[in-house]
């Protein structure tokens, strides 16, 4: 009843504020401006209602995977198992909440960083756990973690704060809308503390991203951007998420079409060969999916293919087809990085021919989407995804994909 109750009070607050932000879109060109001055029109309509359960993970794919599990069928139950024998399914988890939550980027000892990764993981795998088994004691688990830290934590400092800002809401908002919009037992009160917390101590931080750092930031930011606007019903800061997107994604994986240099990353300075080379760890040859990190490692060019799998996943459950305006370099990332992780050796033109090959566990959402949804061609990420079957969790902002969107269209 509860639930019910805060659905109809969420429908009449759409109806409310949807005429001021169509009024706010107008008065400032529509959803946002290209470089040329034109309007750009909103990627929904303002007064439509959001998807919910809608972030990363849709109802109907809840109950897929309910039941596989059920079933115990593969990969799904493996997955599950994998999943309720880590540290985060613990029946007696015990959050660590801090107010302030300092991460440095050196090897300074930070404060809570880790803390708050896996908590919010443990709420996430929690309301996971509560949809696949019915079983409310992981309900009321993932309510009391969230609960822990919407009464502490005041913000983030040092200078990883916004990273680690967008690997911590990421999980936070996935969990919060896996339990809301399944379970009535969460209690309004702590329900509108965990809302407040997301806009005061994480949404600031993330929401305007960073164009001056590697493309892994913006990209895990933007994720965390539009998985609380979704959350929150916040119509702005999904349009803002999803301009976010359009710019920045181009600007991470090449594709030829793009021409002889990468697109410069919107808002920045780094617009000459010299820069782009620099920029893109010494690389100046291009090709079909590299990306600006490539050169740096796999590991976070994974990070912003798992980001960027799961923005378009996210807006797909909300009508907003992301997938099919970057599809074609998304696919030729996931192969060109899935090429090499299994063994292809690197030629000379590609980081002097030595590449770090330390992909995680971030194929699941976009090998579901290309290859599952649109029967696009990919034999070498499948070939990597099947190896590394059940994909867990990285610790960070990614878990539990294989149980999530394997074959889950």
């Amino acid at each position: 009843m509860a639930a019910t109750v805060r659905r109809r009070r969420q429908r009449v607050l759409v109806l409310l504020v949807a005429p001021l932000l169509v009024g706010l879109a107008a008065a400032c060109g529509g959803g946002g401006s290209g470089g040329d001055g034109t309007r750009t029109a909103a990627a929904r309509p303002l007064d439509r209602a959001f998807e919910h359960p809608g972030v990363l993970v849709g109802k109907e794919q809840l109950d897929r995977v309910r039941a596989h599990v059920r079933a115990r069928e593969q990969p799904w139950f493996a997955a599950y198992e994998q999943m309720r024998a880590s540290k985060y399914a613990a029946d007696d988890y015990t959050a660590r909440p801090y107010a302030v939550v300092e991460c440095p980027p050196d090897t300074r000892p930070g404060r809570g960083c880790v803390e708050e990764r896996e908590d919010a993981l443990a709420a996430y795998t929690h309301a996971l756990l509560w949809n696949v088994t019915g079983e409310r004691a992981h309900a009321e688990k993932a309510v009391q973690i969230m609960d822990a830290w919407s009464k502490v934590i005041t913000g983030h400092t040092e200078e990883n704060a916004g990273l680690q800002t967008g690997w911590a809401a990421s999980s936070w908002a996935r969990a919060a809308e896996a339990v809301r919009y399944t379970y009535d037992g969460w209690p309004d009160g702590q329900l509108l503390r965990f809302e407040r917390m997301l806009r005061n101590a994480y949404l600031p931080q993330v929401k305007e991203g960073s164009v001056e750092r590697n493309g892994n930031w913006d990209l895990v930011m933007a994720d965390a951007t539009m998985s609380m606007a979704v959350f929150l019903d916040d119509h702005a800061t999904f349009e803002k998420a999803v301009q976010h997107f359009r710019t920045r994604v181009p600007a991470y994986f090449y594709l030829k079409s793009d021409g002889k240099l990468p697109v410069s990353p919107a808002g920045s300075d780094i617009n000459t060969a010299a820069e782009l080379k620099k920029y893109w760890f010494g690389q100046g040859t291009y090709a079909d999916g590299l990306s600006q990190e490539t050169c740096r490692n796999f590991k976070h060019a994974s990070y912003s293919l798992a980001a960027t799998s799961h923005m378009a996943e996210t807006a797909w459950h909300q009508g907003v087809d992301l997938y099919g305006e970057v599809k074609d370099r998304l696919r030729a990332a996931f192969e060109f990085h899935s090429k090499y992780q299994l063994g292809a050796k690197a030629p000379e033109w590609l980081c002097g021919g030595k590449v770090e090959r330390d992909m995680g566990p971030d194929t699941e959402v976009g090998l579901n989407h290309l290859r599952g949804r649109l029967k696009l061609d990919m034999p070498q990420t499948e070939k990597y995804t099947e190896q590394r079957r059940p994909e867990g969790t990285d610790g960070l902002f990614v878990a539990w994909e294989t149980l999530t969107h394997a074959g889950n269209a």
